[in-house]
């Protein structure tokens, strides 16, 4: 199932890098650098390869609920990790856009402000979905409670 970035192929390239902010830095200066480098790539790979993305910042939060590792109250990294996230038709339509002389001033422009470098890992979509609307979420439950024993 795909759902969450409409027309990503089944098969496609999910790339995440995560960047630690340097001392001197603010998300400010993250959010204007990496608006730059996406805005580039949608300008000049969305005909060649890109889908969408998103980049999320950790927000200091860990969920107790979800977590087996004790009993954290927040994470140390909060307002100084962030996720830049890639869907892409193919990894090698990925590596041919970091190749792209309009991209490479901007991604070390990023990485100037990257305390741990970056290593930007490819991964295979295994699932991706939306939640259920109301009427499909009251179904499923029936469904559930008349069948599963």
């Amino acid at each position: 199932m795909s759902g969450l970035i409409s027309d990503f192929p089944y098969d496609g390239a999910v790339t995440v890098n995560r960047v630690v902010l340097r001392d001197g830095y603010t998300v400010d200066d993250l959010q204007e650098r990496v608006a730059e480098l996406c805005e580039n790539v949608k300008t000049y790979h969305s005909e060649s390869g890109f889908v969408g993305g998103f980049v999320a910042l950790n927000s200091g939060q860990i969920s107790n609920e979800g977590s087996t590792i004790g009993q954290p109250v927040d994470s140390g990294m909060k307002d100084r990790e962030a996720l830049i996230v890639t869907f892409w038709r193919s990894f090698a339509e990925h590596e041919a856009s970091h190749r792209s002389d309009t991209f490479q001033p901007l991604f070390r422009k990023v990485l100037e402000l990257c305390e741990n470098g970056n290593e930007e890992l490819a991964y295979e979509m295994l699932w991706s979905g939306r939640a259920y609307s109301p009427e499909d979420a009251r179904a499923a439950r029936e469904a559930k409670e008349r069948y599963a024993a």
